[in-house]
């Protein structure tokens, strides 16, 4: 350029302002997406007053599950954040029933319709992809005993359908609990500094917001969403089911309270009310073992992190619950009836119901008792068409000794895993919160499992394993550098604090 601000001699012509293919091919890109969200919208308007809520669904799910794939294309750690922030609000959108695969009305291919199932299955395909990517990049994967269990399991239960009555319905069970397992081996891979730290346990705790606000709408619009199972109505939130909204505020509540005293203050008076409400929404449920997990848990962490008046407080308030909730006295007063109220088991579930029940079930592995029955196949073959009513007689059944074994393992990494955080990080910081935490929340799941149908309850393993993964980050950091030093994908020959980096895909 010359001092006039002309081209000098010799100098590149001074090139077209038009938009280069790229801009053209986004834009027609854009254009693409806006006709098909607009054609999806069209077709769920118009069947919105149809009986038949799969074409107001499913037009819907198929656009988010269309961003999602773009979005796990471009930022794999977003798309996986994203899932957890919203994960907890698409069982809303359901379209089979409360207990799927045992009625010619909810069968598994209705199941396989849902939008969580659909978004599980995407959440497989992405992950499977972006690993193999890592792989190919020159990366390894190292292994933790957490995940190898919980992969023994996911393969005895691919086993198990080959001799399942319905191969459709076990199958996908299978795929169902393989996402929680993988949900687990990303979160481990992304978790490699406190940021990502921070930013998943931000995305769980997004993942309340919608249920929390949800079910108070329904309060104030006169009616929450809930069932009525013999003399109980027992609210469900944006959940099919009362028990399913317990199980994921339990998790939820435990981690919250042992998360508390590492929070500033600002947000210690946010987290109170959210806590109230988790404690509040899930004595409503009336979902017994949910409660008593969640009452043992949070006792174990106000012991590790010497909170007595905590304690004191959680007695005085189990006392007022008993008497301000209405039907909660009664609901545990019928643990331990020497018969059934009005509606059968679903209304007591008492001790006695259940011992019978498991004694009846029990003999389905007589058959097979190396590779069992078949994921989710009890309730085919059992009168009362019900799951056991607890995991580890479920997990010999249906998946036989080996399962049975990889589901055992399973629950003692996950209480390994968290106390070996804890002896890794200094009381009263963030990472030890999270370490005692990921205890309280595992403790939580062996209790609840003893009792109740936990293992292919997606949406709450979701959040725990999620808190299993960030305790796995404690365990393995380097306290000097803060960065993990096993266990996650590292390039050979060079360290990286940046293992979303795939072919150009930003963090």
């Amino acid at each position: 350029m010359s001092a006039t601000g002309l081209p000098a001699t010799g100098s590149p012509a001074v090139t077209s302002h038009r938009p280069p293919a790229e801009s053209w091919r986004s834009r027609a890109a854009m254009l693409a997406c806006a006709v098909l969200v607009g054609a999806a919208a069209v077709i769920s308007g118009m069947n919105l007053g149809s009986a038949d809520k799969r074409m107001v669904v499913l037009p819907l799910a198929a656009c988010l599950g269309l961003g999602l794939a773009v979005l796990a294309m471009t930022r794999f750690s977003g798309f996986v954040l994203l899932l957890l922030g919203v994960r907890s609000s698409l069982d809303l959108f359901k379209l089979s029933g409360s207990s799927a695969g045992n009625t010619a009305t909810n069968t598994a291919a209705s199941r396989g319709m849902d939008p969580s199932s659909i978004v599980a299955i995407l959440f497989l395909l992405a992950s499977i992809v972006w690993l193999s990517a890592q792989l190919r990049s020159g990366r390894s994967l190292r292994g933790t005993p957490l995940r190898t269990a919980m992969l023994v399991f996911v393969a005895s239960g691919a086993i198990s359908v080959i001799g399942a009555q319905s191969p459709q319905a076990a199958a996908l069970e299978v795929s169902r609990i393989l996402s929680v397992a993988m949900m687990f081996i990303i979160l481990e891979q992304l978790i490699t500094d406190r940021a990502m730290l921070v930013k998943t346990l931000v995305a769980a705790y997004a993942g309340l917001a919608f249920p929390l606000l949800y079910t108070i709408a329904g309060f104030l619009l006169g009616g929450p969403a809930s069932e009525v199972k013999g003399s109980f109505t027992r609210i469900t939130g944006p959940f099919s089911q009362s028990n399913t909204f317990a199980r994921f505020l339990a998790f939820m509540l435990v981690f919250g309270v042992a998360l508390y005293p590492s929070l500033s203050r600002r947000l210690r008076l946010l987290f109170i009310p959210v806590l109230l409400l988790c404690a509040g929404f899930m004595l409503m449920t009336l979902t017994r073992g949910a409660i008593l997990a969640s009452v043992l848990a949070i006792v174990l962490v106000a012991v590790l992190q010497r909170r007595t008046r905590l304690i004191t407080g959680f007695a005085v308030a189990g006392l007022l619950a008993l008497v301000l909730v209405p039907g909660l006295g009664a609901r545990f007063a019928t643990l331990s009836a020497g018969q059934q109220l009005p509606g059968g088991p679903e209304t007591g579930n008492s001790l006695e119901w259940r011992l019978n029940y498991w004694t009846e079930v029990l003999p389905l592995a007589n058959r097979n008792p190396v590779t069992g029955i078949g994921l989710n196949m009890t309730q085919y073959q059992t009168d009362a068409a019900k799951q056991p009513h607890n995991d580890f007689i479920r997990a010999y059944v249906e998946t036989g000794v080996f399962g049975l074994g990889g589901y055992l393992a399973m629950h003692f990494f996950l209480m390994r895993g968290a106390v070996v955080a804890m002896g890794r990080s200094v009381k009263g910081s963030l990472e030890h919160s999270v370490s005692v935490g990921a205890l309280g929340c595992a403790i939580c799941f062996f209790v609840s499992s003893a009792g109740a149908n936990v293992m292919s309850n997606v949406v709450s393993l979701w959040y725990l394993f999620t808190f299993a993964a960030a305790a796995s980050y404690v365990a393995r950091r380097d306290p000097a550098t803060g960065f993990v030093t096993t266990g996650h994908l590292v390039p050979q020959g060079r360290p990286t604090s940046r293992p979303d980096a795939v072919k150009g895909a930003r963090p």
